[in-house]
């Protein structure tokens, strides 16, 4: 599928605040902590746990969201599908939606309960 740029202005809108706790709920369900996803959304974004909390509280778009994180240089290595769109196939112009993809396929692989060595993905 071919991102578009509404569907990225969409994304680039949406409250991090309102999707956090639906991704929290699905990781529990299956079984894994706030301290992992935690984790993940820091070893992606560089935010730790008071920035997080801070940008919860804030009610930040994920245009603010991603605009402020420091991405972690292995980033490039998170590909697959997710929602239908290959990671590694979004146009530089749409980052911000590439950025919420790669951080989505994070939390795909943590529900599943893939090993956190392979979530966080080293050269």
């Amino acid at each position: 599928m071919k991102v578009t740029t509404k569907k990225n202005e969409q994304v680039a809108n949406m409250v991090f605040a309102t999707i956090y706790p639906l991704y929290l709920n699905r990781l529990e369900k299956n079984g894994r902590t706030r301290e992992e996803f935690h984790k993940v959304i820091e070893w992606f974004t560089g935010y730790d746990e008071n920035k997080l909390q801070s940008l919860i509280e804030e009610k930040v778009t994920y245009k603010t969201f991603f605009e402020n994180a420091k991405i972690n240089s292995n980033a490039h290595m998170i590909k697959g599908v997710v929602c239908g769109y290959r990671i590694e196939e979004i146009e530089e112009e749409f980052e911000l939606y590439k950025q919420c993809r790669q951080m989505e396929k994070l939390i795909d692989e943590l529900a599943k309960g893939r090993k956190m060595e392979k979530i966080l993905r080293t050269a």
